[in-house]
This record gives structure tokens, C-alpha cells and sequence, in this order.
């Protein structure tokens, strides 16, 4: 009985890990890595004909990103999720998908006009059809058994509509162990979504430490504060542009704008306007429009019954068509924009900043977290020039960083969900942080008496003797050509894994036979020896 690390190791993208157990292996998470983490994600560290089940916790990309490229790579069976992670994943795999497709398309282009061989995009929108047809819908709180000695049950992790703790319990030779994988923490007090519910028991943990040094600002002052960027920015006749995570993000700042407006807090134009510019933000907002029973908190529930919309108002305007979002920049009207990606890693949003990053009229709000290397996190830490499309823009307009609404559990929070463990278990895998932060807090858990270690990429733990078998391989901050080279080795270390599993597979067979397979393997290294 075995737990693998394939990311998210010291790490805050890319989340993966593998449970092997009763002659199983079960995937939790496939996800994209992006920003400085963002290396290769051409090759999969693992075989996807070898994993039998795949359990998400959540929507978000990171997370989520390579469920395509496992099904293109071989993967047969289901992929589990609650209903609503379902409903997200249908639209967010496609989007993802079609930026795949996009992104070769311009490189191509590029690369045609110097001589490069055509390069493939990561997968398909056939290919990300190919794994929604895959998805599988849970119920929170019901047991699914997987096969005789595995099951699971999914908890609210109160990160996103749908996201979810995964309970996991693998009985094998007489031996059970409970192994339980945070997802993402959420935040308490987001809107529409319950708070997240803690759990009691487990032998090990797999623990995300995004904020494990960190305080998220007080929450009762994020509305009035946001108001009062507004009114500065809209009556001296600048945009405010809102990069934004399109699922999720989106609709709780919607949900925040309506209450504004209700309220009159932006003075000099109470009826602003806001502009969704996002064409999975505007279908991700039609889900959160629709049925969240069981997914709800209960305000959201009793304004739902009221018969009151809670992310619609006056002077909201989704932009679908490209022309529509050109012309945002072209009216001169002052507008609230609302775009993602949030980390502005990709899509309008960095149009967006292009025609207003210049501006000093402008500001610029970030309201989620920004990952080391992106150019939220760049402009964040204060960069006076960025280069977008090939021109370098000049940064005038106002920087501000909303750490208050975050879908993530600040410190306190992480520290409250470990604690509601009645027992310590065995011990806690510290993930899903930057490489310091994901240490501190690793050594903090230490000091609070719990067995807590941060693995590397490619660890390997023993959950029936509690021990680290392999330590892995440090992140490495190189270009995307190098890290290519360190994934097709993790693919042969997977590979001498498999051997070896194998070769005890084979314990107690015929001398002759057994005597071959050495000779065999013994060729085969001679050859490969340096």
C-alpha cells in the first residue's frame, strides 16, 4: 500500500497523486502546472493505461487540466466528482482545450516563419469530450466502493461550488489504513458556497498549504473597501479591470457588486457599469444560476426560495463575441471589467491590461492568489513595465490586492482543519505550496507534535509501515525544454517501479524461469551502464 507524489510538490499547480493499493491505482487530481511551476506538461510522470480510477476534487485547472490528456494517453475508466464539480469540469475542460488548441496554432505561426517543426497542442476538444464523457457524479457524504477493499466518500471542502475532501479507505492483507486528501481548504464567509466541513479521523493526510504563512484581511471590510476603489476610479474616469478566476471567482465578485449596488456604496456612479468579458465565466455563471441545492449556503439557499437572483442587477452586460470585447477599450465609457485568467497567464485579460495598464486614471484589482512567475503575481510585487503582445507597457494605473476574498483557507483556517482531527494522524503530507511556504509550514506542524513531511516529486511513502521509500526530485525552476527531460525521466524511474513489482510478483516461481528474467534484466542494464 503505497501513496506517490506526482504534483503539487512544493509546488502550488499541477496537483496529482497516486494511491496504490489491493493491486490498484487510484489517480486523486490531474492538473495543469502553470506560472514558474509550469514546466512540461507533454508527458504524464506515469502510465495512464496503468491507473484504474480517478477521483477530482475539484474544477480548477490546476487540478484538473490533464484529465484530457490521461483519456488521450490511454486512460479507460471513470473519473469521480460531485454533480456540480461535473457541471463545471463539462465547460472548463473545453475552454481549456480550445486555449490548447490556440496556443499551437500562434506558435506555428510563429515557428513556421523560423524554420521550427509543428508543434501539437497538449490535447484536443475531442480529446476533453472524450473525458467528460468519463465523469462519474458523487453525492457528498455517500460511501462509492470502487472494488473489494477500496471506497470513498467526498466532503464539502467549501473552495468552490462542488470541491471536495476526498475520504479514502484501502483495506489490503488484513491491513486498513484511511487516507484523507484536503483538496484546496476554502475560506470561511465566501459567498454562496457552504463553509468548509471538517473531518474527524484518518491514518495519513495529504494536506494543501497555499496560505501556510499568511493572515487573508479581515472579510467585513472587503465591500466598502472595494466600493471605494470604484468610486475613485470611476469618477476620475478610469476602468477598473478585474482579472478573475472565470469559475467561482467571478460569480461570488458579482454576488459582491450586487450588494454594492444595493446599497449605494459607489457615489459618483451608483448605476456603474460591469462587464463580464468571458465567455466560461458567463457558462459558468448559468450553473451557479441554476439548482444549488446541496451545494448552497443557507443565505444563497433563502434568497433562492425569495425568488431573487442573486447574481443579476442592473447595468450587467456578458461579452461573448471577440468584437464586443474590443469595443469595451474603444467607448470611453468608465466600466468595472471583470476578465480572467486570473492570474493573467492567458486569454482577454491581457488585452485588457494592455490598453489600460498605461493609464493612471485605471486600476487594477486582484482579488485571488497569484502564482510565483505569473504576471499577476509581476505586477503584484511591483513591476513598473511588462511586455504584452510583443510591445512594453509603461504601469501607471493603481495595483491593489484583495487578499480578504480568497477561496482558500488563510494560516488560522489550514491550522483549524488539521486540529478538528481528533487523534494526529500517522502523519501529514504538506502539498500544494511554494517551495518555502510548504516547508515553514511543514516545520510549524512539527512543532504542534504532528508527524508532517513535505514531499518532493516522485516520493513514494509505505502507509502499512509508515515510511518514506523514495524522497524524489526538488522542484526545478528551469525552462519548459529542460523540465521535458525530467519528466521522461520520471517516466523511467515509474518504469524500474514497475519492474520491481513485477519481480515480486514472480516470488516462488520455476528456477529456470526466474533465472531467464535476471539474465534478461542483467542484458538489459549492461547495455544501458555508464
Amino acid at each position: 500500500m503505497q501513496l506517490v507524489f506526482y504534483g503539487a510538490d512544493k509546488e502550488v499547480t499541477g496537483s496529482c497523486h497516486c494511491l496504490e493499493a489491493c493491486g490498484k491505482r487510484i489517480l486523486i487530481d490531474c492538473g495543469l502546472q502553470q506560472g514558474a511551476d509550469g514546466g512540461d506538461n507533454q508527458e504524464l510522470p506515469f502510465y495512464a493505461q496503468q491507473i484504474d480510477y480517478v477521483i477530482v476534487t475539484h474544477a480548477h485547472i490546476d487540478h484538473s487540466g490533464r484529465l484530457p490528456l490521461l483519456v488521450k494517453n490511454g486512460y479507460q475508466g471513470k473519473i469521480y466528482a460531485t454533480g456540480a464539480t461535473c457541471d463545471l469540469l463539462s465547460i472548463m475542460l473545453r475552454d481549456s482545450a480550445h486555449i490548447q488548441e490556440m496556443d499551437a496554432i500562434n506558435a506555428n505561426r510563429k515557428g513556421k516563419r523560423a524554420g521550427k517543426k509543428p508543434e501539437e497542442p497538449l490535447y484536443t476538444i475531442d480529446d476533453a469530450q472524450n473525458a467528460i464523457r468519463k465523469l462519474e457524479p458523487c453525492i457528498y457524504g455517500d460511501v462509492v466502493p470502487l472494488c473489494d477493499g477500496l471506497r470513498f466518500r467526498m466532503v464539502d471542502a467549501g473552495h468552490l461550488l462542488g470541491s471536495a475532501s476526498v475520504e479514502l479507505w484501502a483495506e489490503e492483507q488484513g491491513e486498513t489504513r484511511k487516507i484523507v486528501f484536503s483538496g484546496d481548504i476554502g475560506n470561511l464567509n465566501q459567498p454562496i458556497i457552504r463553509d468548509p466541513q471538517y473531518i474527524q479521523e484518518a491514518d495519513y493526510v495529504v494536506m494543501e498549504s497555499t496560505y501556510g504563512n499568511r493572515e487573508h484581511d479581515p472579510i467585513k471590510s472587503y465591500i466598502p473597501d472595494l466600493a471605494k476603489v470604484f468610486d475613485e476610479t470611476l469618477s476620475a474616469g478610469g476602468n477598473v479591470i478585474i482579472p478573475s478566476f472565470a469559475v467561482g471567482r467571478t460569480q461570488e465578485l458579482l454576488y459582491f457588486i450586487r450588494e454594492m449596488k444595493a446599497k449605494k456604496l459607489v457615489k459618483s456612479v451608483p448605476d456603474f457599469p460591469v462587464y463580464v468579458d468571458s465567455p466560461l465565466a458567463a457558462e459558468a455563471t448559468e450553473i451557479y444560476r441554476g439548482d444549488l441545492t446541496g451545494y448552497a449556503d443557507k443565505e444563497t439557499v433563502q434568497v433562492l426560495r425569495d425568488g431573487f437572483r442573486p447574481l443579476r442587477f442592473p447595468n450587467l452586460h456578458i461579452c461573448e463575441s471577440v468584437a464586443e470585447s474590443k469595443g469595451l477599450n474603444e467607448d470611453g465609457v468608465p466600466k468595472v471589467i471583470i476578465s480572467s485568467s486570473g492570474m493573467c497567464e492567458a486569454g482577454r485579460i491581457r488585452h485588457h491590461l494592455k490598453h489600460n495598464l498605461w493609464r493612471s486614471e485605471c486600476s487594477v484589482v486582484f482579488v485571488g492568489y497569484q502564482a510565483n512567475g505569473t504576471l499577476g503575481r509581476i505586477l503584484i510585487d511591483g513591476a513598473k513595465r511588462v511586455k504584452l503582445f510583443g510591445e512594453e507597457i509603461s504601469v501607471e494605473a493603481r495595483i491593489r490586492n484583495f487578499k480578504a476574498l480568497s477561496g482558500h483557507a488563510d494560516h488560522k483556517g489550514l491550522l483549524h482543519w488539521i486540529d478538528s482531527f481528533t487523534q494526529k494522524p500517522r502523519r501529514v503530507f504538506v502539498v500544494h505550496g511554494e517551495q518555502e511556504i510548504c516547508q515553514g509550514f511543514t516545520e510549524e506542524l512539527k512543532t504542534l507534535g504532528y508527524n508532517a513531511y513535505a514531499p518532493n516529486f516522485h516520493a513514494a511513502a509505505d502507509l502499512v509501515s509508515n515510511t518514506i521509500l523514495e524522497e524524489g526530485t526538488e522542484p526545478v525552476r528551469v525552462k519548459a525544454k529542460a523540465r521535458r527531460v525530467q519528466a521522461a525521466f520520471a517516466r523511467l524511474v515509474e518504469a524500474g517501479r514497475r519492474l520491481m513489482r513485477v519481480i515480486q510478483e514472480n516470488e516462488g516461481g520455476a528456477n529456470k524461469d526466474l533465472a531467464k528474467f535476471a539474465d534478461q534484466i542483467n542484458s538489459l542494464s549492461d547495455k544501458w551502464s555508464r
